[in-house]
């Protein structure tokens, strides 16, 4: 089944399980932006109310991300330091996140949670940190509204565009090509990226949390931000 066939099937109660349940921090192989992507699109298309669509949503990734703070707080602390490393959240990414996520306020966090591949991790960290909720909790609501309105507006652009190009090419033709230019790009960011000088963990890290966030090409370009992420190049000798 593909996700347009799910997303039409199932509908929001089912996008808002799906993205709660990724942004609570477990490792469905789906990017996040995909599914927003795909959301907006079909948004676009009519088979979506807008303001419910952005409702179900944005609940889903504050309530989940909320879910994940909790957690690393307090009974998945020692679980996430044990295991993280298996989903991209190695104990350096981490440690370097953790410090910064103090200095950085509700901005900070803001930031942080609008950059794909830095998401999950400045969620982990601030929970790891023991950063106040009253802090962490306007960061989480901003970053992830503005998460949701960049892809939205993505979205909504290609929906437009897609149903114009369903005059021309059959449906299973038309997304076959978006998905394929969705992994060429991400193909091309993952080669770019492991020609860096440094630690085959931490590129591995970066490139597994980069996937399950978010792999279009505008959020590729957002992770050269890297507001809370370790320095990859290892230094001279």
């Amino acid at each position: 089944m593909s996700l347009d066939t799910f997303l039409r099937d199932y509908g929001l109660p089912a996008i808002f399980i799906l993205l709660l349940t990724k942004s609570a921090g477990v490792p469905i192989p789906i990017p996040a932006d995909v599914i927003l992507l795909a959301t907006a699109a079909g948004t676009a298309q009519g088979k979506f109310i807008l303001w419910q669509a952005i409702t179900a949503i944005l609940l889903a990734l504050v309530m989940g991300g909320l879910i994940q703070f909790l957690l690393a707080r307090g009974p998945g602390r020692s679980s996430l330091l044990r295991f993280g490393r298996f989903i991209g959240l190695t104990n350096q990414r981490l440690d370097v996140a953790s410090v910064q996520v103090k200095k950085g306020g509700i901005i900070g966090i803001s930031v942080a949670i609008l950059v794909p591949g830095v998401r999950g991790v400045a969620i982990a960290a601030a929970g790891l940190a023991g950063l106040p909720l009253r802090t962490f909790a306007p960061g989480l609501v901003l970053g992830s509204v503005l998460f949701l309105s960049l892809h939205f507006f993505l979205g909504y652009l290609g929906g437009a565009l897609l149903h114009r190009l369903e005059q021309v090419l059959p449906l299973s033709s038309t997304l076959g090509l978006i998905v394929a230019i969705l992994l060429i790009a991400f193909t091309l960011w993952v080669i770019a990226l492991r020609k860096q000088k440094a630690p085959r963990r931490e590129l591995d890290a970066e490139i597994m949390e980069m996937w399950h966030e978010g792999i279009c090409p505008a959020c590729l370009a957002l992770s050269t931000l890297k507001p809370l992420s370790p320095p990859l190049r290892e230094p001279e000798r």
